[in-house]
């Protein structure tokens, strides 16, 4: 009896895992379309676009995920955009500077949505079902290393802030500066990944990732319960 029971138990957890993968399957093409939906449908069909995002940003503050890096990167394509159809076509052409940002955070959204709801080895499972398992593995490891790397940007950026670089928001205004943020923040980011690449290399490498013509995948205990 005690057997049995611990069979039903691990056809159970297993029955759930593939319910999973599933769900996760489904999310990622959700996704796609999405996005795909974003760049090709006319502007009169954005509208009902922007009401399926916008649920899916509610689901995501459900699950007490931030918003603030959608609010501030909506922020800076709008600033950035709307500056250069101005320079370039003047006021008259603000406005589809506003759809283009519009429809390049339509398109950001559902990739936001589907890194809080799905675990990046349950992303990495499905895409190594019609993606090379090396490939998946890149895939589903650079998005598990996207909250670190926002915080080592952010911690870069406020380091260069204190030794004096002229990043702050308000010396950016002055085109002559953009320089400086490149080789302050975005050559030691840059810097930082190649190392940060490296040593997942050797941990993978060192793992005998790759070895096995059936890889297995690690399911989180978390992306059951969140």
């Amino acid at each position: 009896m005690r057997c049995s029971g611990q069979y039903q138990r691990l056809r159970q957890y297993w029955r759930c895992q593939r319910a999973q993968t599933v769900i996760c399957a489904l999310s990622l093409l959700l996704v796609c379309v999405l996005s795909a939906c974003a760049f090709l449908l006319p502007t009169a069909l954005l509208w009902p676009l922007a009401v399926i995002n916008g649920l899916l940003v509610i689901h995501g503050l459900l699950r007490r995920a931030s918003i603030w890096g959608l609010i501030k990167l909506a922020m800076v394509q709008l600033g950035i955009t709307l500056s250069l159809y101005l320079l370039l076509y003047g006021s008259s052409q603000l406005t589809q500077g506003a759809l283009v940002v519009a429809r390049i955070m339509l398109a950001t959204i559902p990739g936001w949505w589907l890194c809080i709801t799905a675990a990046p080895e349950r992303i990495g499972a499905v895409l190594s079902g019609f993606l090379p398992t090396k490939w998946a593995f890149v895939v589903a490891a650079s998005l598990h290393l996207l909250p670190y790397m926002a915080n080592e940007i952010r911690e870069i950026y406020q380091i260069q802030c204190l030794r004096g670089a002229r990043i702050t928001p308000k010396a950016l205004r002055h085109p002559k500066n953009w320089s400086e943020l490149v080789y302050c923040v975005l050559f030691p980011v840059l810097i930082q990944l190649l190392k940060l690449s490296r040593q997942m290399a050797i941990a993978a490498q060192t793992r005998h990732f790759g070895v096995s013509a059936q890889p297995t995948h690690w399911h989180s205990p978390r992306d059951n319960y969140d």
